[in-house]
């Protein structure tokens, strides 16, 4: 652990017109407990969807920006397009676990490359300020993770670790999340969310929360969160994902904390 203060950050992903509403009602919850800043994971064609006639979208992320959240570049159309892969695992990865949305992971340079300048060309033509690159399902294949650094994001994460891309440092911060897919399901990640929140509020450095959309769908998933976030901010400081990077780089040059490679 390096010197700097506990931090939380919580996230809200795949962010569009089309899941606005739901991620709204996210942040409306999130500041009933808690007034604190977040990071919004944007999907500029989500889904392949047009979002040009979505006034209050943009109006509603250039009062985000306000009032101190933060943007982040969140793959392009959040759709695995790429041609059929070869093998169960490649197979399972891409069209089970991650429901044919792994945008990155099995990816070419090129492609990636493409993708991801039409992220920074939507963001930049809505004069927004971009410091962090998440895959979406935080899946990253190798040319992927090659084809990032040629771009200048601050960082990325993956699902285990948080990652500064200028000199490759990564630390382990697995992040919470829910899987709602069934009743079962959601009981059974709501216990392992709180054991998994209560290990790392102990001791690490980093707490992430990641919420998705469709996770504000169900009350019970949207008071456990509210009770995790309570009891975390008590004793961290919850903090944008680009402000989290600064303060570890910071941390860094003076006292080096505990890093392991880019995976």
């Amino acid at each position: 652990m390096s010197a700097t203060n506990p931090a939380l950050c919580v996230s809200i992903h795949d962010v569009s017109p089309h899941t606005w509403e739901l991620c709204n009602r996210w942040v409306q919850a999130i500041h009933a407990v808690a007034h604190i800043p977040i990071s919004f994971l944007l999907v500029p064609f989500y889904h392949r969807r047009e979002v040009a006639a979505s006034p209050h979208y943009f109006s509603s992320l250039e009062h985000r920006l306000a009032q101190g959240d933060e943007l982040v570049l969140h793959g392009y159309t959040h759709l695995d397009e790429n041609p059929p892969g070869r093998g169960y695992t490649n197979y399972f990865i891409r069209h089970i676990y991650s429901q044919s949305e792994a945008e990155f992971f099995d990816i070419g340079a090129a492609s990636a490359r493409m993708r991801i300048e039409a992220g920074l060309d939507w963001f930049a033509r809505n004069h927004w300020p971009v410091h962090g690159f998440v895959a979406p399902c935080w899946l990253l294949g190798e040319e992927a993770k090659k084809v990032i650094r040629e771009f200048p994001f601050i960082y990325t994460t993956t699902q285990r670790r948080f990652h500064l891309l200028d000199n490759q440092d990564s630390l382990f911060s697995p992040s919470l999340v829910y899987s709602i897919r069934s009743s079962w399901r959601r009981l059974l990640w709501r216990t392992w969310t709180a054991l998994l929140c209560e290990a790392l509020n102990s001791k690490a450095q980093l707490v992430r929360f990641s919420l998705h959309p469709v996770d504000a769908c169900y009350p019970e998933i949207i008071t456990h969160t509210q009770n995790l976030i309570e009891e975390l901010v008590k004793n961290r400081k919850a903090m944008t994902k680009v402000a989290f990077a600064h303060s570890w780089q910071s941390a860094r040059c003076s006292n080096r904390p505990y890093t392991a490679r880019f995976p």
